[in-house]
C-alpha cells in the first residue's frame, strides 16, 4: 500500500458532521409532516442516496410514504440551518488534506448526497480545490452499498480500484468501497462495527487525526 496516491472520500459522516443533523432533518420534517418524528429511519439508509432510502422508508411507513412531501419539510429545515450555521467539519479533516496534498495524493470524493450539495459543502468549507474529483449520488442508478460509485471515481482517477484508498465512516459505504476493490479506511460515525465486519477494511480509525497519522506511517 506504501506506493498507493489516490483517496477517495466519503462526505457526510466522514468529512462533516452531517448525519447527526440529518437525524434533527428528519424529525423535524415528520412532525411538520404529521407523521411524528423521522429521524430514527436515517440509520437504516446512511450512505445512500434519495432513491434508495426512499424504497426502504416505504417498507417502514407504507405505500402512502410521501417522499416529496417529507423532503419539502427536511429542505425547508436545511434552508433555515445554513442562515445561521456552517456545516460542522469533522476533526482532522484540514490535517489530513492538507497533508495529502503536500505529499502528493490526488484525491476525490464519492458522497450519495446530490453533487450540487456535496461541492455546496465542499466550498462552505473551502476545501473544493483539495479534490480533481467530485460524484455525487444523483449521477448514478444505483446506490451505496452497490459499488458503483466508487468504480466510477477510480475509473475517473484513472486508477484500478486496489491501487485507491477509500475512506468511510458508514455500513452501506464501506460495503460499497470494499466490494469495489478499494483499499478501505473506516472512521466510524452513528454506526458502530462489530469484529466481523471490520474483516473488509484494511484500518479502522476514531477520528480523521488519526487517518492523517496512517498515512504520515505510511510515507516513512
Amino acid at each position: 500500500m506504501d506506493n498507493i496516491k489516490t483517496v477517495i472520500f466519503d462526505m457526510d459522516g466522514l468529512m462533516f458532521d452531517s448525519e447527526r443533523l440529518c437525524i434533527r432533518a428528519y424529525d423535524y420534517a415528520g412532525e411538520k409532516y404529521g407523521t411524528g418524528k423521522l429521524g430514527y429511519l436515517v440509520m437504516e439508509t446512511l450512505g445512500m442516496n434519495h432513491a434508495a432510502a426512499d424504497v426502504i422508508w416505504k417498507k417502514y411507513l407504507g405505500p402512502d410514504y410521501d417522499a416529496a412531501g417529507i423532503r419539502k419539510y427536511v429542505d425547508e429545515f436545511y434552508e433555515d440551518f445554513h442562515k445561521h450555521h456552517k456545516m460542522p467539519v469533522k476533526k482532522g479533516l484540514y490535517r489530513l488534506l492538507e497533508y495529502l496534498e503536500n505529499s502528493g495524493y490526488e484525491m476525490a470524493v464519492a458522497s450519495s448526497t446530490a453533487t450540487k450539495n456535496v461541492i455546496a459543502n465542499l466550498e462552505e468549507a473551502g476545501i473544493r480545490p483539495y479534490f480533481k474529483e467530485v460524484i455525487g449520488g444523483d449521477i448514478l442508478k444505483a446506490s451505496k452499498p452497490e459499488p458503483d460509485i466508487y468504480l466510477l471515481a477510480c475509473r475517473r482517477m484513472g486508477k484500478a480500484p486496489g491501487e485507491c484508498f477509500a475512506l468511510e465512516d458508514s455500513k452501506n459505504g464501506v460495503l460499497s468501497a470494499s466490494t469495489a476493490g478499494c483499499q478501505t479506511i473506516m472512521v466510524p460515525d452513528l454506526w458502530q462495527p462489530d469484529e466481523e465486519f471490520l474483516k473488509r477494511v484494511v484500518a479502522c480509525y476514531e477520528d480523521l487525526d488519526q487517518v492523517c497519522d496512517f498515512f504520515m506511517e505510511q510515507n516513512t
